[in-house]
């Protein structure tokens, strides 16, 4: 229970049955019984789609003879130009840090409907300004995938947080799966298109420039589906509520749910909203009394305001270490290196041919995507401290072999096939570790340890730090590969075990703690149970706990953040997925 001790869990439970009572069967059939549901899901696929494509269409692009040919000493093979080649891939990542930190900002000011629209124009504008590179260059690729970037980060964080906060609970875990293998589906289509437009001309020195021009433009036509269909699309019942237009949520839900807007159901997800907003606001009130007021200035202030309050006191300070350390090995395992420059790894571990390394970056993909369909069906069991665990031992003993294969057979691979397809074998091997282990644990992590009124924030820190890694990963690594070889391997396993060391040691195990529990683990007791309180006197408040009384029977309040933490952990690892654009908002609620 959060709060409360023992007080009432025959209440929740009732509560709980009463909900799954009006809501019908859960999970996918869900997504079929309600139109309107599955096309919000399918569009937060389209969200991810555009997130997993643009993660690894450059991969291939890059090896490209064409596209080597017209960016000049920004892509060549020459030791002396890999720190430009970096610019290419790591620029992207750059803007998407800068989008993950006004995302927050968008969503709360203009709206998550228009904030998706205006993510969506940034990124269907950096798409263009590449294209324009046929005549104008590198600068337009450099330019265009830094404004591309800033609408994959806006959209990497706005589109889950949306959905979250549209879908009826009875599909978020449903959710959940297809947004995550989205992103892994646009990353395996993205190395396939890379393997087939690399056919247009030849895949020589008489390649077309189509070639490498026609995956970038191709990023357009889901970005203009997604532009279109969010015109139609309702606004967020919860920003709605929050922002004081009550009726209008009520009919939002109302429609989205099919039902008239006095029935029972759309009472209750109305006051359980307006509770949470009511929570939100009141945390602001006290933290930040002279931010409670909703102006954009103050939206924009509260971020940096609330994140830096979490460096004040060493019990919060061990929860940022956890957040932000975690990220950092996360993208120290060298999984983003992989997906940015795999054709290029591949043409080091002896596969010559362009178009073989290509179909090889193709398994990747392939491997990646199917390694991530089971994950959600056993985090929840098993735990995440031994599955992050046991998957960092498996990515750093695959870095360790084929960092000893590359040193024994790097200057003679004709006569070692066999050793450079072991060595590919690896990374293919690598990948799967990672598709089941650090892709989603790493962010339920991350999610987890956060008290409810630091949440948004804690989850932005840890998205910064995996943003920025990430520009540095894709920076530093054709440098790497360049310039220590197998050196680059060695690094990474190392790092690897590193992190595999700091989850078993440092890490708590977040499977089924309460929010007091984890107060507990990190020396915060009270933080959780004051959050209680104030969630119990709302709930009194407006009547919610007199609504779910009468279903469930006796018990207390404190529905809103029992809500979070009772049900299914794949519904809550979704909502705080969604969360992460609340960086710049006064609200205080999850690849």
């Amino acid at each position: 229970m959060v709060g409360g001790g023992n007080a009432a869990p025959g209440f929740y439970d009732a509560a709980l049955q009463r909900r799954q009572t009006l809501m019908g069967k859960s999970g996918p059939a869900a997504l079929v019984k309600n139109g309107k549901v599955f096309m919000i899901a399918m569009f937060a696929c389209i969200g991810g789609l555009l997130y997993g494509y643009n993660q690894g269409v450059f991969s291939g692009v890059l090896t490209m003879p064409s596209f080597q040919r017209h960016m000049g000493n920004y892509d060549s093979n020459n030791p002396a130009d890999q720190t430009r080649k970096g610019w290419l891939t790591s620029i992207l990542e750059l803007g998407a840090w800068f989008g993950t930190l006004v995302s927050g900002f968008l969503a709360e000011t203009a709206s998550r409907k228009y904030g998706i629209l205006i993510a969506t124009s940034v990124f269907i504008l950096g798409v263009v300004i590449q294209t324009t590179a046929i005549s104008a260059g590198h600068n337009s690729i450099l330019g265009g995938r830094f404004i591309t970037g800033m609408g994959v980060g806006s959209l990497s964080m706005i589109v889950p947080m949306y959905n979250a906060e549209v879908a009826p609970p009875e599909v978020r875990g449903s959710l959940i799966a297809l947004q995550q293998l989205a992103i892994c589906f646009g990353i395996m289509i993205s190395f396939w298109i890379d393997y087939g437009t690399n056919y247009i001309g030849g895949s020589g020195n008489s390649q077309h420039e189509a070639a490498w021009l026609l995956p970038i433009c191709l990023q357009l036509f889901p970005a203009v589906v997604l532009f279109g269909g969010m015109i139609f699309m309702p606004f967020s019942p919860r920003w709605l509520v929050h922002h004081n237009r009550e009726e209008e949520a009520r009919k939002v839900l109302a429609s989205l749910r099919d039902l008239p807007p006095d029935h029972e159901l759309v009472e209750l997800e109305f006051l359980e909203i307006k509770a949470q907003s009511m929570f939100e606001k009141r945390t602001v009130a006290e933290h930040f009394p002279h931010l409670r007021e909703l102006t954009a200035w103050n939206i924009f202030k509260l971020q940096f305001v609330a994140i830096g309050s979490l460096f004040r006191t060493r019990a919060m300070f061990k929860r940022v270490i956890v957040a932000t350390v975690t990220m950092f090995f996360q993208q120290w395992t060298g999984i983003n290196a992989i997906l940015y420059y795999a054709p290029t790894i591949f043409k080091s571990l002896g596969l010559s041919s362009n178009t073989t390394s290509l179909l090889a970056t193709g398994v990747v993909g392939v491997v990646m995507f199917i390694a991530t369909i089971p994950s959600v069906l056993y985090i929840d069991k098993i735990g995440r401290k031994p599955i992050l665990t046991i998957g960092a031992i498996g990515m750093a003993t695959c870095h360790i072999i084929i960092a000893a294969i590359v040193a024994a057979d790097r200057n003679s691979w004709p006569s070692h096939k066999a050793a450079g397809w072991g060595a590919v074998v690896m990374v293919w091997l690598f990948v799967v570790h990672f598709g089941y282990s650090w892709g989603p644990c790493a962010w339920i992590i991350v999610a987890e340890i956060w008290p409810l009124s630091n949440r948004p924030y804690g989850i932005a820190l840890g998205a910064s730090s995996n943003w920025m890694n990430n520009f540095i990963v894709g920076q530093v690594t054709p440098d790497m590969i360049s310039g220590i070889s197998y050196g680059t391997y060695l690094i990474f396993g190392i790092l690897t075990f590193m992190g595999a060391a700091f989850v078993w040691f440092f890490v708590p195990e977040t499977k089924r703690l309460t929010l007091e529990e984890m107060d507990v683990i990190f020396g915060s007791e009270g933080t959780a149970q004051a959050d209680f309180e104030r969630m119990e006197e709302i709930n009194k408040e407006i009547g919610l706990d007199t609504i779910l009384r009468g279903a469930g029977g006796g018990g207390a309040g404190g529905v809103g953040m029992e809500k979070e933490h009772s049900g299914s952990e794949k519904d809550h690892h979704f909502e705080t997925g969604a969360e992460q654009e609340q960086v710049t908002s006064p609200e205080v609620r999850k690849q």
